[in-house]
């Protein structure tokens, strides 16, 4: 699976801009895969966003992801959801999950990195690799040393999230990522399209030069 380019969709850092208008921006530019988060929505009108979600990414070959809530991407038919450490462990959403259901973990360190790979996840996001405003609890970047220790640990595919741009993307590749998870340095640009394909073309370039 693909995690070269991982958009999440952000509708105040998207300038208003629907989740479905983003998304199908995002993946006409390449996105390999796109996550819905939002954390304002009721339950219903986040199915109705991961509903129409999904039927873009669909269209388009990529993944779908739904952030925290299992219950609203198995009800959607998301390839899979996002947990952080405080959402519903790994193990219990490997179990009521269907088999090939994707599970990725948000990990700040070479421990919690292991002991997701340990209960069944099927990537690892470090987060916050950088700092960033994109998400008010973040914390402090854990830079690009930890990453290099987890690329060293673990075997999962990780994505580094937090303050990633296309001045540092190469960096972030370099020292391990599979792939980029990012909100503003895509949906929060006038041209979301444009802004994913020329990252997207940067890391792809960036793999290329490690080969």
């Amino acid at each position: 699976m693909a995690y070269d380019l991982y958009v999440i969709t952000d509708e105040e850092i998207g300038r208003g801009r629907s989740h479905a208008e983003l998304a199908a921006r995002a993946v006409a530019g390449g996105a390999d895969a796109i996550q819905l988060r939002d954390k304002t929505l009721s339950g219903r009108a986040l199915f109705d966003a991961a509903f129409a979600v999904r039927e873009i990414t669909f269209d388009a070959g990529a993944l779908f992801i739904v952030n925290d809530r299992l219950d609203v991407a198995l009800a959607a038919g998301a390839d899979g959801v996002h947990l952080g450490e405080s959402d519903l462990p790994i193990g219990e959403a490997r179990r009521l999950a269907p088999p090939g259901f994707i599970i990725g973990a948000s990990v700040g360190s070479v421990a919690t990195a292991v002991r997701a790979a340990t209960e069944g996840a099927d990537y690892v996001a470090l987060s916050p690799t950088f700092a960033t405003g994109s998400k008010d609890d973040a914390g402090p970047g854990r830079g690009l040393a930890v990453l290099a220790e987890i690329r060293a640990a673990v075997s999962l595919p990780i994505v580094a999230i937090g303050g990633i741009t296309a001045e540092n993307v190469s960096d972030v590749i370099a020292a391990g990522a599979d792939g980029v998870a990012v909100i503003s340095a895509v949906v929060g640009k006038d041209d979301v399209t444009a802004a994913a394909r020329d990252l997207r073309a940067r890391i792809v370039a960036a793999k290329t030069r490690g080969r």
